[in-house]
């Protein structure tokens, strides 16, 4: 008797071209934050001024080590983040559902901090408690805050919505029996 052959996995679903546009908008959203947080950490003599004013006790040699710690904490921390946003990016794109939720609530808590950020700015709320946020970090902001978005928008229209389905319908096995058969 022979034993017959299993059936064919389906090949999995080919992802359409607005996820695979939403997956290169969040890696862009990444790097363009991690390029803003370079030009943050650039300006060392702002730093050094920054922890002069939290800590006057430190000497020179001090501040600086500090400043140069920071920043290299900072870089290994924006790569990371990169990497992270990649990460998910492609697994979404893959179709994993858990992905695009994670992705979601990543660009939700950034695009609000960001409006934050722009309301205590335009309200003279920040100047007032001593905040200084330089034009070019506000329009760093302002382009992740609506790549995020609409990389969100374009996870979430109907036309991809069934991709996910799809994918999920492929990857799931059916289960075992307890006979083996």
């Amino acid at each position: 008797m022979t034993t017959p052959k299993p059936p064919r996995p389906k090949p999995k679903p080919t992802p359409p071209k607005l996820i695979d546009i939403a997956r290169w908008l969040f890696i862009a959203s990444a790097v363009i934050g991690m390029g803003r947080f370079l030009v943050q950490l650039s300006d060392r003599e702002m730093l050094i001024d920054q922890l002069r004013t939290q800590q006057p006790a430190l000497g020179q040699d001090e501040l600086d080590a500090a400043a140069t710690g920071g920043i290299m904490f900072g870089l290994l921390l924006a790569a990371g983040l990169v990497l992270v946003y990649t990460l998910l990016a492609n697994r979404m794109a893959s179709g994993r559902n858990w992905a695009r939720i994670v992705l979601t609530v990543l660009a939700g808590v950034g695009i609000f901090f960001g409006l934050v950020r722009l309301i205590a700015v335009g309200s003279g709320f920040a100047a007032a408690f001593g905040l200084v946020v330089s034009p070019v970090d506000l329009a760093f902001g302002g382009v992740t805050m609506i790549i995020d978005a609409v990389a969100v928008v374009l996870m979430y229209l109907p036309s991809v919505s069934g991709y996910f389905r799809s994918v999920r319908s492929v990857s799931v096995k059916p289960p075992q029996v307890a006979n083996g058969l």
